[in-house]
């Protein structure tokens, strides 16, 4: 089961893995949102999508809001396989809400472990830059 996030719960961000350096008013600013997984715990992953209109290359253009394309740009999970769980539920969330959203991409660090986790669920490689890569699910 996917929720969006609590104002409440902004203490998770501190556990972000991947950009814990992102501020609080940018994930939960519309159209901006944050999402939980729960299935073994109170909290099994967060996934933070970010609304835009080109694929970003960076953080800078992450910032960059619009609306038709989803940016999956940090995720993490506390329970063995829920990260994937949540993109895919939120994914699914997204495109029975959001009509006009046309793509689906991340915005992920270039490591062997975002590489990876990516190509094992499906994802394409988009672009390969110096800091930080997309990958598109379809």
């Amino acid at each position: 089961m996917i929720r969006k996030i609590h104002p409440h719960e902004h203490h998770l961000f501190q556990k972000d893995p991947v950009r814990p350096h992102i501020e609080t008013a940018f994930r939960i600013a519309p159209p901006n949102e944050v999402y939980v997984y729960s299935y073994h715990n109170d909290i099994d992953a967060v996934i933070c999508v970010a609304y835009n209109d080109n694929v970003p290359a960076n953080e800078s253009e992450l910032r960059m809001t619009g609306s038709t394309v989803a940016t999956f740009y940090t995720v993490w999970s506390y329970t063995k396989g829920a990260g994937t769980e949540i993109i895919f539920a939120v994914k699914e969330h997204i495109e029975k809400t959001k009509p006009n959203i046309e793509r689906f991409v991340t915005l992920s660090p270039c490591t062997e472990m975002a590489t990876r986790f990516h190509l094992k669920n499906g994802a394409t490689l988009l672009n390969k830059y110096e800091e930080y890569q997309n990958f598109e699910y379809k």
